[in-house]
């Protein structure tokens, strides 16, 4: 393992700054503003960016030293500056965050193979897991990444939180955190080794921590780790020196994890509350809602341009009195009230020289007196001019969104480093237009909730290429939508009923697949929208067709893979394959004959094991050239040895797409009842079928009425019996009175 071009700060805690200052996390980043030649020692400056929690203070003067490697009394060397970039207005020091910026000069050679900057700080605030004392490592790799790709230098991930996370008792599950690379590496999050929280599990992938358990309340300090990894292996050179990044594979969990380029700290705190009456979004806790950006969304910004984002959330039984933010220096904030508990955010920012070509983190949450709302944070890339923004029509139907725009608003522009949300979503053009066209769950188009509409939203974005060290194109980037009113028509045919999708690719054009269910082998009739989803019984026969449409005359469709799984994610951790590589899978698959487009095929019903009761199904599809020997298409079934066989024409076929089907509902059939027994040698009726719930509720309608004409009889009969022994006693009273006289 090579560590020869890592540079390695570390932050140890050895003593408070001061009695009354605490410690609630922070983060660390590393950008090289210059390039550094591979032949050569290299003295250049290297820059640290950090940001630090707190509550009471948080303009701390670091006092850095370099402890290791050559760089004390380095040229040009420049101290720590620190900012407060937010804090609370109500006095009562509930959060603050100061961000730093540190810049060193290294030297680097063969003898020395790491740089040490070290600083001392306590205490981590009174925290449950009883921890005082905090330490940062932050490893950068100062290498060249030289092939695949022109050489260039590796950025690390960048990530931030909040100054204070705050989640009621009974509320928190989920917490994603910010893990983002600007080269497009595979990011992995971890924990410290022999480090463990109690009903907390950390997803690394989509570095997302998730409850297990009902956490105790007060205050729980995380301390994560991001790591970046190559998605190939790459070849690293420095000073005489050359060496590979590997990157990971499908069996890493078990093997030795290869050396990432970075290491990247998050610290933060998460002040467990007291349990909320209600945890629903929106109710106490406050709910984003447009024109708020997703979380993990890139935004685009411009040296010396004021850059904006706009927040809004809402609450019905609490009010919003301020938001909590994590963002670069100079950043200004806004909230205004607009009523009926809705609370709008406006962040300002000019970014000046300085952050050129940085990705630069933001993150957000709304406050309440009660609670806080999820958190949700953007990356800001910082280039050097404004975007391109073109004119563009755009086209609304009930299931697709096409756009056009004017080659004349955008001159010089190659149409090949254009692509819309999804990379493997390209476009056309003409002699005037530059055109997409995509189904409303394709290409990355997002579905936001509008109040009384439904947003769906796309963009065109300009890209380099892998690795590119420079680009002499301007950036790129339109973004449209296209807004339906909440219909019923419009909501099941996006959430419930699928079966168009739309796809642009520049090779290729415009094109589609159909993916329908029919009521029979003949797949003439299509089963109706309105059915969805489908009702099926155990061992019934499903049939499926999926039908490609193309611009281009000449293609050939390939169903790669289909599996099931039992919600519409095709990622879903629990899945069945029924098709894999072009491979027939499962038993009861038959394929039916068709055309080129046309992929017909039946399969028997069944379900997940356990509580499951729908079923999705999820395919792979490509589109070939026809007559082209080295497409995928042409290769059909691929065993394990065939599967490493390399694809020489590319352009030949499009990208793999992911299309759905369902869901299907499996229901239960009832046992025959007394009355549909038959005597011997006759055959028993069906049983009919019903929903489970239907025969529950039956049953329970049935008893009720039996207990009440029972509680009924019972009370008439009691009746009948007290007034034959009150008649009975006056009789008898009668009869002793006249014996009397």
């Amino acid at each position: 393992m090579d560590l020869g071009m890592l540079l390695l700060l570390v932050l140890s805690s050895a003593v408070c700054h001061s009695a009354e200052s605490t410690y609630y996390g922070g983060t660390v980043r590393c950008t090289v503003p210059g390039y550094m030649p591979p032949d050569s020692k290299w003295t250049g400056e290297v820059q640290f960016h950090y940001r630090e929690n707190g509550r009471d203070r948080c303009e701390q003067q670091f006092s850095w030293e370099c402890t290791s490697g050559y760089c004390n009394g380095s040229a040009n060397r420049q101290g720590p500056v620190v900012q407060t970039t937010d804090k609370d207005q109500s006095g009562q020091n509930l959060w603050c965050q100061s961000e730093g910026h540190l810049t060193r000069n290294f030297t680097r050679d063969q003898k020395t193979q790491s740089y040490t900057l070290s600083d001392s700080g306590c205490c981590w605030g009174s925290n449950v897991n009883g921890k005082t004392n905090w330490t940062i490592h932050t490893e950068v790799d100062l290498g060249l990444r030289v092939s695949p790709g022109p050489p260039t230098q590796n950025t690390p991930p960048v990530t931030a939180t909040v100054p204070t996370l705050r989640v009621p008792q009974n509320c928190f599950s989920t917490l994603p955190l910010l893990a983002y690379d600007p080269d497009g590496d595979d990011v992995r999050c971890h924990f410290p080794v022999n480090v463990a929280h109690p009903n907390i599990t950390l997803d690394r992938v989509q570095c997302t921590l998730h409850a297990t358990g009902r956490l105790a309340v007060g205050l729980h300090v995380f301390e994560v780790l991001l790591q970046d990894h190559p998605t190939v292996d790459v070849n690293m050179t420095g000073y005489k020196s050359n060496y590979t990044r590997k990157a990971l594979n499908e069996s890493y969990a078990s093997n030795p994890t290869p050396t990432p380029f970075s290491r990247v700290p998050l610290q933060f705190a998460v002040e467990i509350q007291p349990a909320l009456s209600n945890c629903l979004p929106g109710y106490i806790r406050p709910q984003f809602f447009t024109p708020t950006p997703s979380h993990g969304d890139v935004h685009h910004a411009a040296v010396g341009h004021l850059y904006q984002l706009e927040a809004r959330v809402k609450t019905a039984h609490a009010k919003t009195f301020d938001f909590q933010v994590s963002g670069p220096s100079n950043m200004t904030k806004k909230i205004r009230d607009e009523g009926f508990g809705v609370t709008r955010l406006f962040l300002g920012w000019i970014p000046q020289e300085r952050h050129l070509r940085q990705s630069i983190p933001i993150c957000f949450t709304a406050e309440t007196n009660e609670s806080q709302s999820e958190m949700r944070c953007v990356v800001v890339v910082v280039a050097k001019a404004l975007a391109l923004t073109g004119e563009a029509n755009v086209s609304c139907t009930d299931n697709r969104i096409s756009i056009a725009v004017s080659k004349a608003y955008l001159p010089g522009v190659d149409m090949k480093w254009l692509r819309l949300a999804d990379s493997s979503c390209s476009l056309t053009s003409n002699q005037t237009h530059i055109m997409g066209t995509m189904s409303l769950k394709t290409c990355g188009t997002k579905m936001e909730d509008a109040g009384d509409f439904m947003v769906f939203k796309n963009e065109i974005n300009s890209f380099d290429a892998v690795n590119a060290t420079i680009t002499r194109r301007n950036r790129i980037n339109i973004g449209f939508s296209c807004r339906y009113p909440k219909t019923v028509s419009i909501s099941n045919y996006y959430q419930i009923h699928s079966s168009n999708y739309m796809f642009t690719e520049s090779n290729f054009g415009s094109f589609g697949y159909t993916f329908e269910v029919f009521k029979d082998s003949k797949f003439t009739q299509k089963v109706d929208p309105s059915a969805y989803p489908v009702k099926v019984k155990l061992m019934d026969r499903l049939y499926m067709g999926i039908q490609a449409q193309a611009d281009l005359p000449k293609v050939q469709l390939l169903v790669e893979s289909c599996k099931a799984t039992p919600d519409d994610s095709a990622s879903s951790s629990l899945f069945y394959d029924l098709i894999k590589d072009g491979c027939l899978k499962d038993e009861t698959v038959k394929v039916y004959p068709g055309n080129r487009t046309q992929f017909y095929f039946e399969v028997q019903a069944f379900k997940f094991t356990g509580s499951y009761d729908q079923v999705f199904l999820t395919c792979t599809v490509i589109l070939c050239e026809v007559g082209n020997p080295n497409s995928r298409c042409d290769q059909g079934c691929l065993t394990k040895a065939s599967r490493r066989r390399r694809r020489d024409l590319p352009n030949g076929e499009t990208d793999r797409h992911y299309i759905t089907q369902g869901p299907f509902r499996v229901v239960r059939e009832t046992q025959p009842s007394a009355d549909q027994k038959t005597g011997a040698g006759e055959k028993t009726r069906a049983a009919p079928v019903v929903d489970v719930e239907a025969t529950y509720f039956l049953r329970s309608d049935m008893g009720t009425i039996v207990f009440a004409g029972l509680f009924i009889m019972t009370l008439i009969l009691l009746t009948v019996v007290v007034v034959y022994f009150l008649k009975k006693s006056r009789a008898e009273e009668h009869e002793a009175l006249i014996a009397y006289d």
